[in-house]
């Protein structure tokens, strides 16, 4: 992936955990609190907002880690996702979604771990 690409990707998916904050603290107020869901919904823009700010931070490294970033993106979709359809329809087996994206987050943390993008090549004394 081309790094001015992924950088986009990763702007727009801030924009996005951004925009989601404020719609709901003034567009869902009072859907998510008839649902009691407000916490659901602050939870996933938690985590969307967190992976977002690793997708522009992996975007630049070279080489380009592209598992690690690619596992934070389905992550935002899966888990996030499925977090703000669950706040607002309240339909539960949203639920069962979840974790598929949270599994995803922790496939791209342990793929930086193990596989990290580039060595230390800085001369030694």
């Amino acid at each position: 992936m081309i790094s001015t690409l992924a950088t986009r990707i990763a702007g727009v998916m801030g924009f996005l955990a951004v925009a989601a904050g404020a719609v709901a603290s003034h567009g869902l107020k009072d859907l998510l609190a008839q649902n009691g869901t407000a916490a659901i919904w602050e939870k996933a823009v938690f985590y969307h907002f967190i992976h977002a700010v690793m997708l522009f931070v992996l975007a630049d490294r070279k080489p380009f880690p592209a598992v690690a970033w690619w596992s934070f993106l389905i992550g935002i979709f899966l888990f996030s996702g499925s977090l703000y359809l669950l706040a607002i329809t309240n339909a539960h087996w949203l639920g069962a979604v979840t974790p598929i994206g949270g599994v995803s987050f922790l496939f791209g943390w342990a793929w930086l771990i193990f596989k990290p993008a580039r060595e230390d090549t800085r001369p030694t004394d």
